[in-house]
């Protein structure tokens, strides 16, 4: 392993893992080797580094060093656990250098009669569609806005506690006077969306009446659709010039980092191909099988039962109430990007009043649906076909394309019953050395 101008030997255990965001250059050690854990790097120590160029007794750095580079991926629960990160340590930095920059909030004794609103740190790691890291964060194309609620001045008078980690050393008694809205205010969200808001409205961007954060330009022919959801920002255009300008107007009033491509959004994941734009929610749907425990159960043909209707069931045992409304929220969430489940989500909706075992039997129905589906939501076709009383041939298959909804894979699947009957109309056989032609009517002659 090189470790800036020190060659050392290390033990054979494997201490490197390597992601998108490290470029090549900044990768120690060969990036084939497997993954290192947090227990074996808090063993380095004692497996004893010997160093080729020169003897080295502390090891602490290279310690921080491996720590930072393959193990920060991790959420610390607590601020002491944060602290002996320097990712995070280097993120907190970064969050309140754009509290001083911003001008959010000073330093002053708390006046009599006046209460200091708590504050506490929440450790989140931005990650994309494949849960891949690509940013610490503490609070078409994609933009992201840094320490967005901080811009807008806020009336109220309103004071808060030191952040955990971070008090001054001088005056650790003091608060601070927040002067422009903080993450956690009820006054946060509004204060940033006037800001942003008038700032477009300004620059000649309409804002539409029923959608507010939906803001259109048009420019000679051309359109640039922007849609906002709080800091995150994702826009399109007819045009790629309006793309690039609209990023140039955004550096100008805000800091903002540029995510790329849009490739995952509010569970949403995104395909950009040149045929159409396509949107899936499997890493969602993976997480919600998890979440209510339907990872391993035995998969659903359909989403509804048929034959049996859903009532009102008024003489039927009651359930959880709230886990029933939560199992609700998420398949609605769900039918963005799935209809076929549309309407068994909304008639099962309808009892989150009061539900009962039936309801919660079809809505884990729904679940088991997709459990089946979740994967690559291909359909799967069977069929058995009969000559005459006899059973002839029988299938089982995945259908080769996605179907938008139930009824087009039954369209599928009645369409490849189809092909295999048509050829299977007129069997050719060979009895006692002659060719002859089995039919439907020859069996049943026969028989």
């Amino acid at each position: 392993m090189n470790n800036l101008d020190t060659t050392i030997q290390v033990s054979p255990i494997p201490t490197t893992r390597i992601h998108k965001d490290h470029p090549l250059d900044q990768v120690i050690e060969d990036f084939q080797s497997a993954t290192q854990t947090r227990k074996l790097s808090k063993n380095l120590e004692e497996h004893r580094f010997v160093s080729t160029i020169q003897q080295r007794t502390n090891h602490k750095g290279l310690q921080n060093c491996l720590f930072a580079c393959f193990l920060s991926q991790g959420e610390p629960q607590k601020v002491i656990h944060a602290l002996k990160d320097p990712s995070w340590i280097e993120a907190m930095q970064k969050e309140l250098l754009q509290f001083k920059l911003q001008e959010v909030w000073t330093l002053v004794d708390l006046p009599n009669g006046k209460t200091a609103i708590g504050t506490k740190w929440v450790f989140r790691n931005k990650k994309d569609e494949r849960r891949i890291m690509i940013r610490i964060k503490k609070d078409w194309l994609l933009k992201d806005v840094k320490s967005a609620f901080l811009y807008k001045k806020i009336e109220e008078e309103v004071y808060v506690c030191q952040p955990p980690g971070f008090e001054d050393p001088d005056f650790p008694d003091r608060v601070y006077k927040a002067e422009k809205a903080l993450y956690g205010l009820y006054q946060a969200p509004r204060a940033w969306y006037e800001t942003l808001s008038t700032y477009l409205l300004d620059n000649r961007f309409q804002r539409r009446k029923i959608d507010k954060t939906l803001f259109i330009k048009r420019h000679k022919g051309d359109i640039l659709l922007v849609q906002v959801y709080v800091n995150d920002i994702i826009f399109g255009s007819t045009k790629k010039e309006l793309c690039i300008a609209f990023e140039s107007l955004m550096h100008e009033k805000f800091q903002m980092s540029s995510m790329g491509e849009l490739t995952f959004f509010l569970g949403l994941q995104v395909k950009q191909k040149k045929d159409g734009k396509f949107i899936s929610q499997d890493k969602y749907v993976a997480e919600i099988l998890k979440k209510f425990g339907f990872t391993e159960v035995k998969t659903a043909s359909i989403p509804m039962e048929t034959q049996k209707p859903l009532l009102k069931d008024e003489d039927g045992d009651e359930v959880d109430v709230h886990m029933y409304r939560s199992m609700i929220d998420s398949l609605m969430y769900l039918t963005s990007s799935r209809p076929d489940i549309m309407f068994a989500v909304c008639a099962c909706a309808r009892y989150q009043v009061n539900p009962k075992v039936s309801h919660l039997h079809d809505v884990k129905r729904i679940f088991s649906y997709y459990a089946g589906a979740r994967l690559d939501r291909k359909s799967i076709t069977g069929g058995c076909q009969f000559l005459g009383c006899r059973l002839i041939s029988w299938q089982r298959k995945k259908q080769t394309v996605v179907a938008n909804s139930i009824r087009e894979a039954e369209y599928v699947a009645a369409s490849n019953m189809a092909k295999t009957i048509n050829g299977e109309a007129q069997l050719h056989a060979k009895v006692d050395g002659k060719k002859i032609s089995v039919t439907e009517s020859s069996v049943r002659r026969d028989l």
